[in-house]
């Protein structure tokens, strides 16, 4: 009961990584020492040449659109600032349909940026699945290779002699 307490006190990962570290230390004990590698998965989605090239991929693919973008919204704020310097001498029919115009133009600039923001992300998660797709085989190529029991790809600290990533990141830019 007090152990429930204390882990429900912790951080889900921190109990999770304890839960994992304490199973493994019962299996230790029970048979030969078991091996373990370690990834920083991080590093092969931005250090990779793989993951380079899909930066520069999604650039050039997403420029266009971000110089599009980046247009509507200064041409936005040019209309924007016009419309405080004119607005006291303006009526109040033409004040009023100024108004509408920037609100449309403002809703359109924000529909630009959240269409562009989404399908950029989904470009970036569709790059990263196909890099993590070839990582992952390599991993399980290497963690067979080396007889290791278990690669883990999060943790609060690590040896440097189980850290695996740059053979990994070696393999990726082959």
């Amino acid at each position: 009961m007090m152990l429930k307490k204390s882990l429900a006190s912790l951080p889900r990962s921190l109990a999770l990584a304890l839960l994992c570290a304490g199973a493994m230390a019962q299996a230790s004990a029970q048979t030969a020492t078991s091996r373990i590698g370690f990834v920083y998965t991080e590093r092969l989605m931005t250090e990779s040449k793989l993951a380079k090239a899909a930066d520069a991929k999604l650039q050039s693919e997403f420029s266009k659109r971000q110089k599009q973008l980046d247009d509507a919204v200064q041409k936005y704020k040019q209309s924007r600032e016009k419309f405080d310097d004119e607005a006291p001498k303006l009526s109040d029919v033409d004040r009023t349909k100024r108004t509408r115009e920037l609100l449309d133009m403002e809703k359109d600039v924000q529909r630009m940026q959240r269409e562009y923001n989404e399908d950029l992300f989904q470009r970036k998660n569709e790059e990263r699945a196909a890099i993590a797709q070839k990582a992952y085989k390599l991993i399980e190529q290497v963690a067979e290779q080396d007889h290791l029991d278990v690669v883990l790809q999060e943790a609060i600290w690590t040896s440097p002699r189980v850290d695996i990533t740059d053979r990994i990141l070696k393999l990726l830019d082959k």
